[in-house]
């Protein structure tokens, strides 16, 4: 059976013969011909040659256009940092500087990267007929988060009628992304919110819940597939996003397989995911990447199952651990003889942290996929760096990335099981939601006094 049509069996909720595999290629694609981020993702003919490279060394199902959740905010006036690694970064918020709403307006499919990524996608279409492509939006929660920036928070509960107006308009930029994506030639439509993790699933019911349904009947409407993921620690949402009606939810390693395997199944939802990113497939070897896959693939089990890395692949991922995987997914003989192996423990060392503390200022450890490429870990470590700016050298803080070996480390020795996670003087205190700028700073009086 063809990758297209194996998809949406799974996303039917029909038993399939083979548990379908979509690497979610971005930036990665990049790397497999040489290219940085930057100049892969502002060329559509490389990010087609990208595209087609990992194709044929993955052997996928499905595969995404274009990971990149700027580029509807870059076309609305979002001022983006690019890097060689990594997609570009929102570092400027037009609604934070001097715009208003009634300024912006929904641009056109010809603005700014969006031709590119159509045009994409009309390549792709011709050359993979048989292929499942995904069309990546921006969610209207992660896309009003570009616009205002943290600021959104404080404005839901003071103002939560601007809010609805903001995401309003974030709809229908998402809507119009849609409809371009399946007209050029996208079977799936992904709107990709990871900011939706940083709320309670009241306010994702009150402020995204009526937007993204609206989003999936259009999708449906026009006769392609949704599907709705999110990163992070988002388990108290899962179910409020199974009842906006997306076709499928897509989740990261932050949450357990078999609880979002449970929650979709009872909603009539299929689900995906969630190949360790980071230590499996970016610093594990093949036999680990293999063995993680074959975890997801027997918890998920061939109904309404898709077998996925937990987000975008990290540029610098070894392409022998996804070529690992891919012949896993169609290989039920290695699959049945890594099921009777042994499996081997991985060992973490744990760092020693005892000169790591201070008698006289507070230490900020911040743990994060990457800020850099991670929504929610960016803002997170903003919202730090916001709050610490009035205590000098009273507070420390430091980012922890578990791409590298020593977030990893840091991450176990801290005892941190989700990200993004703040944890002051050896305390975990916000976990995978945002805190308000006067929450971490009620903590680090709090810590200053302790220590007077």
């Amino acid at each position: 059976m063809q990758g297209l049509e194996l998809i949406k069996k799974a996303m039917r909720l029909e038993e399939v013969e083979r548990i379908p595999w979509v690497p979610f290629v971005g930036a990665h694609a990049g790397q497999l011909i040489g290219l940085t981020a930057t100049e892969f993702l502002q060329s559509s003919d490389k990010i087609v040659e990208g595209v087609n490279k990992s194709i044929e060394l993955y052997n996928p199902d499905g595969i995404p256009v274009a990971f990149d959740l700027q580029i509807e905010a870059e076309a609305l006036g979002c001022k983006l940092a690019w890097a060689d690694d990594n997609p570009p970064a929102v570092i400027s918020h037009p609604l934070m500087e001097g715009k208003t709403l009634d300024d912006l307006k929904v641009p056109c499919a010809c603005e700014g990267r969006i031709s590119l990524v159509m045009e994409t996608t009309r390549k792709l279409r011709e050359e993979h007929p048989d292929l499942a492509l995904y069309g990546l939006i921006t969610g209207p929660f992660t896309l009003a988060l570009h616009l205002l920036g943290t600021d959104i928070f404080m404005q839901m509960m003071m103002e939560p009628e601007k809010t609805h107006k903001l995401m309003r308009f974030a709809t229908d930029v998402a809507k119009m992304m849609a409809t371009n994506y399946i007209e050029s030639g996208a079977d799936i439509i992904a709107i990709v919110d990871p900011m939706t993790s940083q709320i309670d699933p009241m306010s994702f019911e009150t402020f995204v819940s009526p937007y993204v349904k609206e989003i999936n009947d259009s999708i449906r409407e026009a006769d392609a597939l949704s599907s709705f993921f999110v990163c992070g620690n988002a388990q108290q949402n899962i179910e409020v996003m199974c009842q906006t009606k997306p076709d499928n939810i897509s989740i990261d390693e932050n949450i357990p397989l078999d609880f979002v395997r449970d929650m979709s199944l009872k909603h009539n939802v299929s689900f995906g995911g969630n190949i360790k990113l980071t230590v499996a497939l970016l610093m594990g070897d093949e036999d680990a990447s293999r063995r993680d896959a074959l975890d997801c693939m027997d918890i998920g089990g061939k109904k309404g199952f898709i077998l996925a890395p937990g987000c975008d692949l990290a540029m610098e991922t070894p392409k022998e651990n996804l070529i690992a995987v891919a012949e896993l997914v169609h290989d039920e003989i290695l699959q049945g003889e890594l099921r009777a192996s042994e499996a081997v423990a991985s060992n973490i060392e744990l760092l020693d942290l005892s000169n790591h503390w201070d008698k006289e200022k507070v230490i900020i450890d911040i743990i994060t996929l990457d800020s850099s490429s991670c929504a929610p870990c960016q803002y997170m470590v903003d919202a730090v760096a916001r709050a610490t700016e009035s205590y000098g050298d009273k507070v420390v803080y430091k980012e922890h990335r578990i791409k590298e070996m020593e977030g990893v480390q840091m991450m176990a020795s801290l005892g941190v099981k989700n990200l993004p996670t703040i944890v002051m003087d050896g305390n975990i205190d916000f976990i995978s939601q945002i805190p308000p700028i006067a929450d971490i700073q009620a903590k680090i009086e709090g810590y200053l006094a302790s220590k007077n």
